[in-house]
């Protein structure tokens, strides 16, 4: 045979086509496999279909009524001439007779069952009609539906043929009275149990408490360690935890409670994700997942819920101890809601700072804040702190301007008749970072992107891929970038800072005396240097009024000078304004601080000397440099040891600052005229022309660092030498030595040594008296007593 020709010769299949065919086969085998199943599929629905058809019209078919029709009377001839002919001999005369009866009345097959009369009888007018209730057939008695159990069915040529069968039916007379007999057993062992309780000693029934309180405990313990080693699978656990905080038993219902809740801020502090959960979409639960997202989405569920059922208990409790209501279950007495109330405000503050970030934090900030108000001190001071840790805390500041907004409406809603300490809280926000961070946007300058014109003259073609795909690159890092957008926060703490100026501006303008214009001139202090300037002029002037107008308090208007000289200190460097009236209402009040033991305003004095004469040195003149040191020496002699260190410690920074106040260590006057210590003017008032005599009075002081300081301070306030100071101490801020040696608890801080004992070189005699009378009788005395075995004063009375 010729070989095959090469264009007819059979080509050996490539392996890449052996495996696209091979691919495509299964594709196909896939699909048939796919439709056969969903044939089958169909011809199941179908036949079930038809089954439940069958069933149901089997049990729901109704008697239908026959037809109604009238015989002709051709055919009425018929049959009586058939009836004549029927065979009777067979018969007996009763089944004759009874024939005969049924000829003359229509078979119940032919008659109409609506109607009583008889088929054959004509209708008259004179006759009566009969009433529509007369047609109605009778209602047979029905008996009851019986319960049928479909069974599987049988399949013939014919069809399907359902099969069922009758329930068992249990009498019901059984059944109640066997829950009659149960109902009974429980009455009358819950009766028994009373009366073992009642016939109980109290030794018992502590034993009784304290058996049943082990095995609530170990019940809460092991539900704890189960939800903590798997959060995931044993999430539902959580909600058995839960329900015992509905605890029924009197005797261990409080301390039960209380556990409970301590036991779930523990939990949630630790399975809590350190994100919030939101709620899923229905387009999103639509969506087939894998397994391990379900299980996750699940545990997100239960978890959000539990949560809010959580804290929805503890804000019950806290809301039943205000309004003193009594539950119906006499579980706990009335009396111990305050102790479950303090438990519950306690767990509200630990996830009020511990998850700040979670879910409902919102409405655990409005419980809080509100309580913050609370005339019970132990509450009120746990909330603010609460509150406080919380605003220190926050970097991102979502939190703080949440509970900003909480507090302002709480100040409003009072009619600003709220405790100094809710407002006092403000002073913890972080929002001194505002204007660093605004400096540093600035002076780093953002990235621009190039357009296409750019990177087209600019740029050759490999540049210009390599430059896409660079800021591709960019833009998704910035994306991924952890940290928060320092835009974003910049705006979160200026609408803050907004809330709490328009509360304090509110205060100062509705509500000058009340009890919160210190803490409103301490925040006023404090954020003065993030104040618009538009505002510093009218809120200079509001302070100096507040001063003149004299209802302030000392402490209250050391406030005033204070805020006054931060707003000039910051960004009222440039306004033209001469701060001469608040030197002088400081120097006037100066001699007014508290010499005992409630010397508070210290510190802000020390604070008001720092800004007003040290930071400013450049816009002080000597005499008033001069003035401040006399004034401060002479207030030093009268005040406590701890205030008299901090104002030697301002002394010493003055002299420092304006080194020519040595001169007031000399006797030597300088100028003409002569000291003048009440006036009220610093600048006109002479310090020239006097000396530090206080000084040596102090230098015998008891206190041995007031002594320490004094023979600094006489020594010229060296910084190196045998009169120096010690390093610990000169680098210490007078503030800061204030806080350092306060007496608190009344006790010397540091200890102060007794005096020496010295042997006395003379002794009294007990025989010796300086009045020679006295010794006569005292004498007359003693000789009568030697003479009497036994005094007897009543005798005498009588006898007189």
């Amino acid at each position: 045979m010729r070989p095959a020709s090469k264009k007819h010769r059979k080509k050996k299949p490539s392996f890449r086509k052996l495996l696209k065919t091979s691919n495509v086969k299964l594709e196909n085998k896939l699909k048939n496999r796919q439709f056969k199943q969903q044939s089958t599929a169909k011809k199941q629905r179908k036949e079930q279909r038809k089954l439940r058809q069958a069933i149901s019209d089997v049990s729901h078919q109704t008697l239908r009524p026959l037809e109604r029709y009238k015989k002709k009377p051709e055919e009425e001839e018929d049959e009586e001439e058939f009836l004549e002919t029927l065979p009777t001999d067979m018969m007996d005369e009763d089944d004759l007779e009874q024939i005969r009866a049924m000829a003359q009345k229509a078979s119940f097959i032919t008659r109409d069952l609506s109607s009583c009369a008889p088929v054959h009888s004509k209708k008259r007018k004179s006759d009566q009609p009969v009433e529509k209730y007369e047609k109605m057939p009778r209602k047979m008695k029905q008996e009851e539906e019986k319960e049928l159990i479909h069974l599987l069915p049988i399949k013939d040529k014919s069809g399907l043929i359902p099969q069922t069968m009758e329930k068992p039916v249990v009498q019901k007379a059984d059944e109640e009275n066997e829950e009659e007999d149960v109902k009974y057993q429980d009455e009358s062992g819950e009766v028994e149990e009373c009366k073992n309780f009642l016939t109980l000693t109290p030794e018992e029934h502590l034993e009784l408490r304290s058996q049943k309180l082990m095995e609530r405990k170990l019940q809460i313990a092991a539900l704890g360690s189960a939800i903590l080693a798997d959060p995931n699978s044993n999430i539902k656990k959580l909600k058995e935890l839960r329900t015992l905080l509905m605890e029924t038993d009197p005797s261990v219902a409080v301390t039960v409670r209380k556990l409970v809740m301590v036991s779930l801020v523990e939990i949630f502090k630790d399975i809590v994700p350190s994100y919030r959960i939101r709620p899923l979409t229905e387009a999103e639960r639509a969506v087939k997942v894998k397994k391990e997202t379900q299980q996750l989405r699940e545990f997100e569920e239960g978890l959000v819920s539990q949560y809010k059922f959580y804290l929805e208990n503890l804000e019950q409790t806290v809301r039943d101890w205000k309004q003193k209501k009594h539950k119906g279950s006499q579980a706990v007495s009335l009396a111990c809601y305050k102790g479950l109330a303090e438990v519950a405000i306690r767990c509200l503050c630990e996830l009020l700072v511990a998850l700040p970030h979670f879910n409902f934090h919102n409405n655990v900030v409005v419980v809080v804040v509100s309580l913050m108000n609370e005339p019970l001190k132990t509450v009120s001071e746990m909330c603010c702190e609460a509150v406080r840790k919380l605003l220190k805390q926050d970097k991102l500041g979502q939190a703080s301007l949440a509970t900003v907004r909480v507090i302002s409406g709480l100040v409003k809603s009072r009619n600003y008749n709220i405790k100094p300490a809710v407002l006092k809280t403000l002073l913890c926000l972080r929002i001194k970072e505002v204007e660093v961070k605004k400096d540093t946007e600035q002076l780093t300058p953002k990235q621009q992107f190039m357009n296409f014109k750019d990177k087209k003259k600019n740029l050759s073609r490999m540049q210009r891929k390599w430059k896409k795909a660079e800021e591709t690159l960019q833009k998704e890092l910035l994306e991924a970038e952890a940290s928060e957008s320092k835009d974003k926060k910049l705006k979160l703490h200026t609408e803050t800072l907004n809330i709490v100026f328009l509360i304090y501006f509110r205060i100062l303008k509705k509500a000058q005396k009340s009890t919160l214009l210190p803490s409103v001139l301490e925040g006023l202090a404090k954020f003065a240097h993030l104040i618009n300037l538009e505002f510093f002029d009218d809120l200079l002037t509001v302070l100096h009024s507040l001063i003149m107008s004299g209802d302030l308090t000392h402490r209250e208007s050391l406030h005033c000078v204070l805020t006054a000289f931060h707003i000039l200190s910051g960004q009222g460097d440039v306004l033209n304004i001469d701060p001469l009236k608040f030197y002088t209402h400081l120097y006037k009040t100066l001699l007014t601080l508290h010499a005992g033991a409630s010397n508070e305003d210290t510190a802000i004095m020390l604070q008001c000397l720092d800004i007003m004469l040290t930071k400013r040195r450049k816009q002080i003149t000597l005499h008033r440099a001069l003035a401040f040191v006399k004034r401060l020496s002479t207030l030093a002699l009268h005040v406590m040891p701890d205030s008299c260190i901090g104002i030697l410690a301002a002394i010493r920074t003055l002299v420092h600052t304006f080194p020519k106040c040595d001169i007031l260590l000399d006797n030597d006057m300088q100028g003409s005229g002569v000291y003048l210590p009440e006036l009220d003017e610093p600048e006109y008032c002479n310090p020239q022309n006097t000396c530090q005599w206080e000084l040596h009075t102090l230098k015998r002081h008891y206190n041995p660092m007031v002594r320490k300081y004094t023979a600094h301070l006489l020594a010229g306030a060296p910084s190196e030498g045998s009169g120096a100071l010690a390093v610990e101490l000169s680098r210490r801020a007078p503030g800061q030595l204030f806080e350092d040696y306060r007496q608190k608890d009344m006790t010397f801080n540091p200890p102060v040594a007794g005096p020496p004992c010295r042997k006395k070189e003379h002794f009294t005699i007990g025989s010796a008296f300086l009045d020679s009378n006295l010794k006569e009788q005292a004498d007359a005395a003693l000789q009568v007593e030697k003479t009497q075995d036994s005094l007897d004063f009543y005798t005498h009375f009588t006898h007189k």
